[in-house]
Formats: C-alpha cells, sequence, structure tokens
C-alpha cells in the first residue's frame, strides 16, 4: 500500500516532469497515466507517475502518437517501474519505428539537399513542387518529399 507521503499532487508531478498540469490532465483524460482522489477530490498519483511521463515524452521524440504510446503503456506496470523483459519487449517495438524514421529522414535530406544545393527553385525541377494539387490524390502532406512519384510526365517536378 502506497502512504501518503509517496503521493504527488498534480502541481508536484507537473514541476518534477517539466509539463504543465494541463497536459497531465489530459494524459490521465487519455489513460496514460492515472491518479488517485482525496476525499476532496484532488489529484494524487503514486512516485511512479513520473517514469510514464518520461516514457510517453521519450515516446513523442521517437515520433509515436499518443495512441500508440498508450498501447506500448498498457503492456508496461501502472504502478511500478517495468522490470527488465517488460522493457525490452516495448523497446524491440519502437526499434523499427525508430528505423523507418532515419529512413524517413535520410530520404527527406536528400531530397532538401538536391533542391536546396541548386538554389534556383525552378517550378520545372524542384522537388517541393506540385502543380494544380496532383498529389493530393496520394495522400495528406508533402508526398513528393515522402517519397511518392510524380503520377504523370507532366507532374515530374
Amino acid at each position: 500500500m502506497t502512504s501518503t507521503s509517496d503521493l504527488l499532487t498534480i502541481g508536484e508531478l507537473a514541476t518534477r516532469s517539466g509539463l504543465a498540469t494541463s497536459a497531465l490532465r489530459y494524459y490521465e483524460e487519455l489513460g496514460l497515466i492515472h491518479s488517485r482522489r482525496t476525499a476532496g477530490r484532488q489529484r494524487r498519483f503514486v512516485r511512479s507517475t513520473l517514469r510514464r511521463v518520461a516514457f510517453i515524452r521519450a515516446a513523442q521524440q521517437v515520433g509515436l502518437s499518443l495512441d500508440e504510446t498508450r498501447a506500448a503503456l498498457d503492456r508496461l506496470p501502472a504502478d511500478r517501474a517495468p522490470n527488465a523483459t517488460q522493457w525490452n519487449a516495448v523497446a524491440r517495438t519502437w526499434s523499427h519505428r525508430i528505423d523507418q524514421q532515419i529512413a524517413d529522414l535520410e530520404r527527406l535530406k536528400r531530397k532538401l539537399t538536391g533542391c536546396i544545393g541548386c538554389g534556383c527553385l525552378s517550378l520545372r525541377k524542384c522537388t517541393l513542387y506540385n502543380p494544380t494539387d496532383t498529389a493530393a490524390t496520394l495522400g495528406p502532406g508533402a508526398r513528393y518529399l515522402l517519397g511518392d512519384e510524380p503520377q504523370s510526365p507532366d507532374d515530374s517536378p
């Protein structure tokens, strides 16, 4: 059983984690962290919540969505630090994601370097150019920079 001296107020958790209390309430609403309530309905967090918040911040740096982060956290204990086996299972799932991000960033770097390197930003040659928004049919975002090829020679950068 956790004693009240081992519990953190939302303000203490915010100070220790470096996050705003509004972010912590949002994480709680999403089920990423959990609190207990006092008789006066004030939130109290077990100290291990600091590890969960650190995990959430690390997941964001890796590029995981909050839904993906929740799925990973669901595989870890809510009330204590994970053991090595539990952590390694989650870390393996991140490894593929990080490799994909590295590949995406390298591709983006190659395309931007070529574009910036030429200096002309010619609408005929520029990999950023998207005449008549034809790339919109390929999905959201800067499709050519993300690796999609123009659909027809007329769309070719």
